[in-house]
């Protein structure tokens, strides 16, 4: 399948890139969640007229996004759960955790902006939790777990 990319997709084209993607994949994620266009004549012709305002509000998602990873960046998130005697938590702390925490805290976060690659966290300590704001935005956070 054939698809207009109306925004940066990480790993796979930038914004007016004429890509091609397995059928299901443009079916059911990019087209429904607005991220592109089926490449027929009437979608080149009206992506083409409309090819500077997407720009602007594809640049301005990303200023917004990097305004948002200087904030982050300077964040340092302490956390308190229940843990054992050699620190191990009774649980784990997860993306969801780590999301509403930093809600909380006053800062505007995403469930899906956590990464979080080694898996929740296990044990108390200190960690640098990557947050993906936007496909070319990236920041991390200082967490410290403690034991309640």
């Amino acid at each position: 399948m054939e698809v207009i990319l109306l925004d940066n997709i990480g790993k796979l084209g930038e914004l007016g890139d004429k890509v091609t993607v397995k059928p299901g994949y443009g079916r059911n994620y990019l087209v429904p969640y607005g991220l592109a266009v089926p490449a027929t004549k009437d979608n080149v012709a009206a992506f083409e007229s409309q090819r500077a305002e997407l720009e602007a509000q594809a640049a301005e998602r990303k200023a917004e996004a990097e305004s948002r990873a200087e904030q982050l960046s300077e964040i340092e998130l302490s956390l308190v759960a229940k843990a054992g005697d050699e620190g191990k938590l009774f649980g784990s702390i997860g993306p969801r955790d780590l999301a509403e925490a930093l809600v909380q805290a006053g800062l505007d976060v995403a469930k899906s902006e956590v990464r979080m690659p080694e898996g929740p966290i296990r044990q108390t300590g200190e960690y640098d939790i990557a947050l993906q704001l936007h496909a070319e935005v990236s920041t991390s956070v200082r967490v410290v777990v403690v034991a309640e």
